[in-house]
């Protein structure tokens, strides 16, 4: 079993900046993907970027040029800074992971955090 535990969310004014974190811990062979997804209410949950164990990195067009994820492969964690963030950004934000289990390490599986909510005044 795998688990992802989030921080760094909260109330913040319209312009300004968060950092989010998400640690992964468990049973963890590698871990082939991390990254952010965020649902607002009445809303569908939408990716907001991803980073793979290789570093790439992929973004909602939303939030490019604003928001920076980046990982650190030693502490099984990703981060998500969000800067200039407006109300629009509002959404309980979850971290998802794709991580090849000890267990079963060739079959990649899926893992969600708690979630942790962001919530932008204007």
């Amino acid at each position: 079993q795998v688990f992802l535990v989030e921080s760094g969310g909260g109330l913040v004014q319209a312009g300004g900046s968060l950092r989010l974190s998400c640690a992964a811990s468990g049973s963890i062979f590698s871990i082939v993907r991390m990254g952010w997804y965020r649902q607002a209410p009445r809303k569908q949950r939408e990716l907001v970027a991803v980073v793979t164990s290789g570093g790439s990195t992929n973004y909602a067009d939303s939030v490019k040029d604003r928001f920076t994820i980046s990982g650190d492969n030693a502490k099984n964690t990703v981060y998500l800074q969000m800067t200039s963030l407006k109300p629009e950004d509002t959404a309980v934000y979850y971290c998802h992971a794709v991580v090849r289990d000890s267990l079963v390490p060739l079959i990649p599986s899926d893992y969600w955090g708690q979630g942790t909510q962001v919530t932008v005044s204007s």
